[in-house]
């Protein structure tokens, strides 16, 4: 760990705290058309390094996930442009015209998706909301908007982010939200399980890091220790595990342990985060086709296999109805299209013992695949009891490509339902993100008592009929925990990112999406164009036309 170099790159940034935060919000949208061109630049060169550190095939379907994160940045960097043109020219972004209700309940939710004809093309069907904390109503929500802008005099502040080691997506979106949201410069530690993505960042971002409002660091622990503890530093922003936010916040070893059982923090800075999750996907009894459960199979099978599971929002725990005709069918699809997917390699530190760990716990673990070196195969835990509270399937994040599975009793569908969300909010570690899988002919028939169970779940990205990774993906959406942990029970973290509307209060979001989706959707495991609709996607997001949507369409029909 050199120091001299790390306290050379704070002293720029707090030499350069307050030019950045008093900023005209013109300029930095200025900044933002460079920092797209830069990502659009890169982005084949990061994408087959990524291939490479992970063990894919560029030019294949697998190989094109990786081109899901340039996508994912790029649309976040251009939907923040728009709001700080418009935060610019009205003083903060302009909400779509009856895009905002309030629930009987009094909660205001402001629809945030789809925003553009391009949007209702490509992902036709969705749709999605934010739903605001109880202290927001319709008439003080501008008032909730863009706080950061609304200060007369904002202090400069130098922010440590603390990259992620999984996806090439997450570094570059909490850097967008610290700068150009939140108005701090940014110290960004790269993670060292992925920091091969260095120089692709640092080219991105260059005409900030140009011009004095952002540093990158690397190193491991022993330099995000110094860096936490540094007082040039006013805050941190962490994605993680709750493991490293602890050591961070009350130490390591046993003197950690008592300063949390105590509640006694050495760091009192603020600190944002986003910690994971045991992720949760409910499906709802009804009577399906063989066609609905071979989707949603796959479907599932996405949300497991997907960066070999080192996703936040991986699912973890799958809950069905007991009673569940069908229940016995929809896992056997499960179970085929795992074992049909082509192992990955299992990359992230510590997975392959993590794994160990938890198969001995449960022994009727279902290996889809064979165990070989370096790779876990992926796995079903079927037939959990509920009850056990303790199990590290219900209890912690397991980061790894693992579904278990619990059945709980209901006497009809909404009955199920409501012992699901009990379980959900009771039971199972984290609030980041959970799934609710319901026919459309179940949903009608719950009528309101459908958006109830929504709003009493506990979580900050709630996704309705699909995959909670494209609330995450879509940029407009909120994407943090729900609301309310604290130091000693940190869970999934605090705080929000994403968000490009830039509220100030938001609780959850929710994204609901139709039934079954025709053509494949993009992200499934078991599209084969994979490979060849996200590129395009990337470079419909830094420039917008109805003809690259059409091609893109046209594609999407041979998935």
């Amino acid at each position: 760990m050199d120091t001299r170099d790390l306290e050379r790159s704070i002293d720029d940034l707090n030499a350069g705290k307050e030019s950045w935060a008093r900023m005209p919000v013109g300029r930095k949208a200025e900044y933002l058309d460079r920092i797209i061109d830069g990502c659009l630049r890169i982005a084949p060169h990061q994408a087959a390094v990524g291939n490479r550190a992970k063990g894919y095939l560029d030019g294949t379907p697998m190989g094109g996930e990786e081109w899901a994160h340039p996508y994912a940045v790029i649309r976040l960097l251009r939907l923040l442009r728009a709001s700080l043109r418009q935060i610019g020219e009205r003083g903060r972004p302009l909400i779509p015209r009856g895009a905002v209700r309030t629930r009987r309940d009094g909660q205001v939710v402001a629809r945030v998706f789809p925003l553009s004809k391009l949007d209702l093309l490509l992902y036709q069907g969705f749709s999605g909301e934010i739903w605001m904390q109880p202290e927001v109503t319709e008439q003080n929500l501008p008032d909730h908007m863009a706080g950061f802008y609304r200060e007369e005099n904002p202090a400069g502040k130098v922010a440590l982010v603390l990259g992620a080691g999984n996806v090439a997506s997450v570094g570059p979106s909490d850097l967008a939200h610290k700068l150009f949201v939140e108005g701090q410069v940014c110290l960004y530690k790269h993670n060292p399980v992925n920091e091969y993505l260095a120089p692709f960042l640092e080219e991105a971002f260059a005409p900030v890091i140009q011009d004095g409002f952002l540093r990158t660091a690397t190193g491991g622990p022993e330099t995000g220790e110094y860096l936490c503890m540094h007082p040039g530093i006013d805050e941190i922003h962490l994605t993680g595990s709750d493991r490293t936010y602890e050591a961070i916040v009350f130490g390591p070893g046993p003197e950690g342990l008592e300063r949390k059982k105590t509640a006694r923090p050495r760091l009192e800075k603020r600190f944002t985060c986003e910690l994971g999750n045991a992720t949760p996907a409910i499906i709802v009894p009804g009577r399906w086709s063989e066609a609905d459960i071979r989707f949603h199979a796959e479907n599932l099978a996405t949300q497991v296999v997907n960066n070999c599971g080192f996703n936040c929002l991986a699912a973890r725990v799958l809950v069905l109805h007991r009673d569940w005709p069908q229940a016995g069918c929809f896992l056997q699809a499960l179970r085929d299209i795992l074992a049909a997917a082509p192992p990955r390699k299992a990359y992230y530190p510590g997975a392959e013992n993590r794994y160990e760990e938890v198969i001995s716990r449960n022994p009727s673990a279902q290996p889809l695949g064979k165990r070989a070196p370096g790779f876990i195969p992926y796995t079903l835990i079927p037939g959990l009891d509920p009850a056990d509270r303790e199990n590290p399937c219900f209890a912690t994040e397991c980061f790894m490509p693992l579904l278990a599975q619990t059945s709980l009793p209901g006497a009809d569908a909404a009955g199920f339902l409501s012992n699901a969300v009990d379980f959900l909010n009771g039971t199972l570690w984290g609030t980041l993100s959970a799934s609710v899988v319901i026919h459309p002919r179940d949903q009608r028939l719950l009528a309101g008592r459908f958006e109830e169970e929504i709003a009493r779940l506990r979580y900050g990205t709630i996704g309705v009929n699909h995959w909670t990774a494209l609330g995450y993906v879509i940029g407009s959406t909120s994407w943090g925990a729900y609301p309310g942990h604290t130091s000693a029970d940190i869970q999934s973290g605090t705080g929000t990112v994403h968000n490009s509307f830039l509220f100030d209060r938001p609780q959850k979001s929710v994204l609901y999406g139709p039934f079954r989706v025709w053509p494949k959707p993009a992200w499934f495991i078991t599209n084969r164009q994979i490979h060849r609709i996200f590129p395009e996607m990337v470079r419909l997001e830094s420039k917008p036309s109805l003809g690259r949507a059409l091609r893109i369409a046209t594609i999407a029909l041979k998935g």
